[in-house]
């Protein structure tokens, strides 16, 4: 018969598996599957982080390229790994959109992961050619009122996030353009240095280089607040469109269902390798704004939120892809 003398005696007993999963964890080296290409300015802020966080376990985290249909074999990949902690996912805002773009999928990118932690947000930056006759985000928004769809504007890639940010600009402002999608930022600039296209809404890391010697004109910059690489670049909001945030994003995914402890464990573990000055610097140079306070929790409503509000975007701009 079960007393509650018998409760109490065994329940630290049962408590027992739980606290030695992290004690454990991890008993081999962990795989960080980043479903990017080397080299790329998602693969080198992972690269930093999981060389940190090797310093601060038992085991190696080896980072791990596995490319395909834009991120999807990569991220399908963990989603089918063994929920024990030793493959872990590092993703972009591409992971959020996943459930628009591609309605079909063999996995669902919420509730077939358990976000880690955020470790940071990259903003955006509004250039434009530098010939172009407007020196703020009123001039050109008031020439696109007064040329309906005639003026194109680039992104590195169809549903990508600057295709996305840029389509979130025209919906809040009210206005219209066209389209011009290439295969990545490096592609598009030639054609927005020579006028073929007016402007775009580009990751800070690729659009400041240009900014700081004029070869085009920087707007605004699609932070909450102004950034101090870019000081003299007004927000969104403070040039004239109210409540416009937009970013690409790092974050670190498990599968759902890895136990808490060791999602916990990584979650320190994550927090204080984005903490150590050297990674903060290099980060910084890379325009991103890192993250040490993130919990499971906070990143997963991040996540949650940023798909809702990019599939509004989406679903009102008709975005698909082949």
């Amino acid at each position: 018969m079960l007393t509650r003398r018998t409760l109490l005696a065994t329940a630290p007993l049962a408590a027992l598996p739980f606290a030695a999963q992290a004690q454990e964890w991890p008993s081999q080296p962990i795989r960080m599957i980043v479903p990017f290409a080397a080299g790329g300015p998602t693969d080198i802020p992972a690269r930093l982080i999981a060389e940190e966080m090797s310093k601060r376990l038992p085991q190696r985290v080896v980072v791990e390229n596995r490319t395909g249909a834009g991120a999807l074999v990569g991220t399908e990949s963990v989603a089918k790994a063994p929920k024990d902690g030793h493959t872990i996912l590092y993703s972009t805002v591409a992971h959020a959109v996943m459930p628009s773009l591609f309605p079909r999928l063999a996995f669902d990118p919420i509730n077939d992961f358990t976000p880690v932690a955020l470790v940071a947000v990259v903003p955006m930056i509004l250039i434009v050619n530098k010939d172009l006759p407007v020196n703020s985000l009123q001039e050109l928004i008031a020439l696109l009122k007064s040329k309906p769809g005639e003026i194109d504007y680039g992104s590195s890639g169809q549903g990508g996030a600057v295709h996305l940010a840029s389509e979130l600009f025209l919906a809040m402002a009210g206005v219209k353009a066209t389209h011009v999608p290439y295969r990545g930022s490096s592609a598009l600039m030639p054609d927005l240095l020579a006028g073929r296209i007016a402007f775009s809404v580009d990751v800070a890391a690729s659009a400041l280089p240009y900014v700081r010697d004029g070869r085009v004109k920087g707007l605004a910059i699609s932070s909450k607040r102004r950034s101090s690489l870019a000081p003299d670049l007004p927000t969104f909001d403070e040039a004239g469109v109210p409540g416009y945030e937009a970013y690409t994003w790092h974050m670190v995914h498990v599968p759902a269902g890895t136990p808490q402890a060791v999602v916990a464990r990584l979650n320190r573990v994550v927090n204080e390798s984005a903490a150590v000055p050297e990674v903060q610097r290099r980060l910084r140079d890379l325009t991103a704004e890192v993250i040490t306070d993130s919990t499971p929790e906070s990143a997963r409503a991040f996540l949650v939120a940023e798909r809702d509000k990019w599939a509004k975007v989406i679903k009102d701009a008709g975005i698909t892809v082949n």
